[in-house]
């Protein structure tokens, strides 16, 4: 492990020698990763790129590679989409997020490389770092943070560095 790692643990994430209270999917760690089963991936996952609300996070210490979200902007989550688990724009004719949320859930996305770049359809899409909707609220795969710790976490994370999720 690297001093960049973000480790997941039972009593939270470990991350430049703090521990952040998180939550994860509903369906808990797997080993075994499908579409729809709300469960966090065991693994080792890159974070490779961010995404922010500007409108929302004006003035935010964020890194020089985060990336506006854009009005348009939205995941897909279809896996008969050419474009599953990918950022994709609107209008978008497969099922798909919205990444620019009514609600602050995702003011702040930091993406893994879960089933990217080339995604598998049926292995589950996008496994995101965002924030919380309540303390102790599970996510459907995601890891979710207090929106504070979040930003400290993303003022300091590197691209590429590992979500390491023990199974």
């Amino acid at each position: 492990m690297s001093v960049d790692d973000l480790v997941l643990t039972p009593t939270g994430l470990l991350f430049a020698g703090r521990r952040f209270s998180c939550t994860i999917g509903r369906g808990g760690v797997s080993l075994d990763k499908r579409e729809g089963d709300g469960a966090t991936p065991a693994g080792s996952h890159r974070i490779m790129g961010m995404y922010y609300r500007p409108d929302r996070l004006r003035g935010a210490d964020l890194p020089f590679w985060a990336q506006p979200i854009g009005l348009r902007d939205l995941w897909s989550d279809d896996g008969a989409d050419p474009e599953y688990n990918h950022l994709v724009r609107a209008p978008h004719p497969f099922g798909h997020e919205v990444m620019r949320r009514a609600d602050p859930l995702y003011d702040l996305v930091m993406i893994t490389d879960w089933n990217w770049p080339r995604a598998v359809p049926g292995r589950g899409s996008a496994i995101f770092l965002h924030r919380w909707r309540r303390v102790g609220y599970p996510t459907a795969g995601c890891v979710a943070f207090d929106p504070r710790d979040l930003l400290w976490i993303a003022a300091r994370v590197k691209l590429g560095a590992r979500l390491i999720v023990r199974g």
